[in-house]
């Protein structure tokens, strides 16, 4: 929190962050984030009638809590988000993967999974400067690695997507608002981007590039405009924008979808708006398969 402090001032400032009141190392960092979710929470529990439910797979006091069916048996929406640090080596065991494969098996599930970005993945020292000041977040070192539990989730999963760089939106001209999303709506028969137009600003997002050549499996729904007047190599190798969602509809193994989006489009840490309420809302209100089951024929006495 000191850091945090130093960077954001004179945001955390008040009592209710000091020594007496807030969690001052590493967990009080996690917990701003934890904070950060009850709006979506909230969100979502409106909607469906049900309470968001949240689990840690390793909290504070050290806890693992692996996925399964203690977790699964009742969901229709599992969101897993990545911000464990690569330095942690966090992977899913076979089991999880088992698990959450068995699940999709069931019609009208949805896995979203978030890996977080990958700062300065290389040993170019130069580059990773540039794509410091790229970003230009104080907060964010030189190099910092997220998603290796999401990354090994994905692999396990089938799901031909790597989570690269962190790349800054850019912003309409002249203001402070995120640019508007490129949205290929002809892809989204879910609808989940009906009345989006754009997400959050976070100044180092992933971009979500495709690793298999299937276009079929994967559809790339949302492209966000990069901020084009800080260099950074993905740039300079050309690209304009960055893939930040992407949705692979079900197949003859998988009854379920999974999609990829970012963690911090579920959070209020980095500002809110209200389209980016109306996406929490589409993908709350997807034929889930509670309404599969509520459809099936019921035993009369």
């Amino acid at each position: 929190m000191t850091e945090v402090r130093r960077v954001a001032w004179p945001a955390y400032e008040g009592a209710e962050w000091d020594e007496k009141h807030f969690l001052q190392g590493i967990a009080g960092t996690l917990e701003l984030f934890h904070r950060s979710t009850l709006a979506f929470q909230k969100v979502v529990g409106e909607a469906t009638g049900y309470p968001v439910a949240v689990f840690q797979r390793i909290d504070q006091a050290g806890y693992k809590l692996p996925i399964d069916d203690r977790i699964l048996a009742d969901t229709d929406t599992l969101m897993v988000f990545g911000l464990d640090h690569l330095l942690s080596e966090q992977e899913a065991d076979q089991e999880e993967i088992s698990a959450v494969r068995k699940w999709l098996e069931r019609e009208g599930t949805c896995l979203l999974l978030g890996p977080h970005h990958d700062v300065g993945f290389t040993e170019d020292l130069k580059q990773r400067q540039q794509e410091y000041l790229h970003h230009g977040d104080a907060l964010v070192p030189r190099q910092q690695r997220f998603g290796q539990y999401t990354r090994s989730m994905m692999k396990g999963l089938g799901v031909p997507v790597m989570n690269q760089f962190g790349l800054r939106p850019a912003l309409v001209k002249g203001t402070r608002q995120i640019a508007p999303l490129t949205v290929n709506r002809d892809l989204d028969e879910l609808g989940l981007l009906n009345g989006v137009t754009t997400f959050n600003f976070h100044p180092h997002l992933p971009h979500y590039a495709m690793t298999g050549a299937d276009a079929k499996s994967v559809h790339v729904l949302t492209r966000q405009p990069i901020d084009l007047e800080r260099p950074h190599p993905f740039v300079e190798a050309g690209n304009t924008e960055f893939n930040s969602c992407i949705w692979m509809p079900p197949n003859t193994q998988r009854a379920g979808h999974i999609l990829l989006a970012d963690s911090t489009i579920f959070t209020t840490l980095f500002g809110g708006v209200e389209s980016l309420e109306t996406f929490w809302k589409n993908l709350a209100m997807l034929p889930l398969a509670s309404a599969v089951r509520a459809k099936q024929p019921q035993a009369v006495a």
